[in-house]
């Protein structure tokens, strides 16, 4: 009857600390926003923390289509939902009215050029860093 007991209290306590290293790896989710307007995006500059999960929310509110392009960011971060991206993975494209959202980890610590590739002659640059 003892060991019965023991081996109940040291199943719970396994259950228990299992648990907490579970709770303790699901990814931290954080919102940011980047909107576009004919010319600029507000802000001009995304900071992202190394290694957390981030929804990365995008609002065109202008009125001609911009890109989202920053191929060397997006080829070093996981991206849960490619498909928001261009077939090559270097930009996303936005049309007027459009609201999308990237769901991403950035791993690689740095500074990367973000530019809307159709628009950036007209000064519609900004940048991004991985800390």
């Amino acid at each position: 009857m003892l060991r019965n007991f023991v081996t109940a209290c040291l199943l719970t306590l396994l259950g228990i600390m299992l648990g907490a290293a579970a709770s303790q790896s699901e990814p931290r989710t954080v919102k940011l926003d980047l909107f576009m307007i004919d010319y600029k995006f507000i802000p001009n500059h995304l900071t992202f923390e190394r290694d957390v999960h981030y929804r990365l929310h995008m609002e065109n509110h202008g009125k001609e289509t911009h890109e989202v392009t920053a191929p060397t960011f997006f080829g070093t971060t996981d991206i849960d939902n490619p498909e928001v991206l261009n077939r090559e993975h270097t930009e996303i494209v936005m049309q007027p009215g459009d609201t999308k959202d990237l769901l991403l980890a950035a791993h690689k610590p740095g500074t990367y050029d973000l530019r809307c590739s159709d628009h950036d002659w007209n000064g519609m640059v900004g940048g991004i860093t991985v800390e």
